[in-house]
């Protein structure tokens, strides 16, 4: 009627198998990073970078489709001028592209 007692199995060495289980899960992170967040934090630093160096006389396209051209820069907006006598102040995170950049000015002699 009892059941007779069960006996505990000797232990294997598995410190090799535990690290093979954990192969599939370091190889799918890494492509991850590579083929997802990498390029992502590229183009962000890009945005940035194209933010940042905005500047009267760029013409520009919004994130919400308004496309105008800068007429004046300040430390977090933008005013840009999208019809004549039409200027609309914007946050410089939502300028999404930068159409045609100004020429600096050529210094005479």
């Amino acid at each position: 009627m009892f059941a007779t007692p069960a006996y505990a199995q000797a232990a294997g060495a598995g410190g090799g198998a535990a690290f093979a289980q954990f192969i599939p899960l370091i190889l799918i992170f890494a492509i991850m990073y590579f083929l997802m967040i990498r390029p992502q934090q590229k183009r962000v630093k890009q945005h940035r970078e194209m933010v940042s160096a905005l500047k009267k006389g760029d013409q520009v396209i919004t994130q919400g489709g308004l496309i105008g051209k800068v007429t004046s820069v300040r430390d977090d907006e933008v005013e840009v001028e999208i019809a004549s006598g039409v200027k609309v102040r914007v946050v410089r995170a939502t300028i999404s592209q930068v159409l045609t950049q100004t020429a600096p000015v050529a210094a005479n002699n």
